[in-house]
């Protein structure tokens, strides 16, 4: 094979990215597969944007942004991307189709859709299990998520489904996807030999 084969799978927080993209890996077991979590490749806290509203102008001072692309060391996660050697190489995270750089060496590009409800819930159920207390989940809800998360979701990570090949079902996951999903993958791998 003269090169990897590189998905990228995006979505929002909390949408089931790295759940399917677990699934994948297991189901592509007898492949040489590398996963780049985009989690993995955030600047360090300090160096991150501070979250600052949009709609009221009200600056989060506790709180980096990390649905500002600006939060993720692009550098960095480029620069591992491009010695990789991997068969199968999958880029993982909110922002895995927005970057151009990253975009175009993408050779099978998906989006994870779930609703909005759905992912909050998601989040709470994990702010809840690493032991926040009810007014920080609540305050988070309230404020921050309101008043910025949900306003970058909308500009950076919502915009970016419209450059997948395929976008999926968060909210239930199908093993039909799933087998689809391999299917190509597989078939363009064989061509590639």
């Amino acid at each position: 094979m003269n090169k990897s084969f590189i998905i990228g799978i995006a979505g929002g927080s909390a949408s089931g990215k790295t759940t399917f993209c677990e699934a994948l890996v297991e189901t592509l077991g007898e492949y040489n597969v590398k996963v780049f979590y985009m989690d993995d490749y955030f600047k360090s806290i300090e160096q991150m944007p501070q979250s600052k509203s949009p709609i009221t102008g009200k600056t989060y001072t506790d709180q980096a942004d990390f649905n500002h692309p600006d939060a993720v060391d692009w550098p960095r996660l480029k620069e591992e991307l491009s010695v990789a050697k991997e068969e199968i190489i999958i880029v993982e995270g909110l922002f895995a189709l927005a970057d151009d750089d990253i975009y175009h060496k993408l050779d099978l590009k998906l989006y994870i859709d779930c609703r909005s409800d759905e992912r909050i819930v998601r989040k709470l159920k994990r702010y809840r299990e690493d032991v926040f207390t009810t007014d920080d989940i609540f305050g988070w809800l309230s404020d921050y998520n309101l008043d910025v998360a949900r306003y970058r979701h909308d500009e950076y990570i919502e915009l970016s489904k419209w450059r997948a090949d395929m976008i999926l079902n968060g909210s239930i996951p199908s093993d039909k996807a799933l087998d689809m999903v391999k299917g190509y993958i597989l078939n363009m791998i064989r061509k590639k030999m």
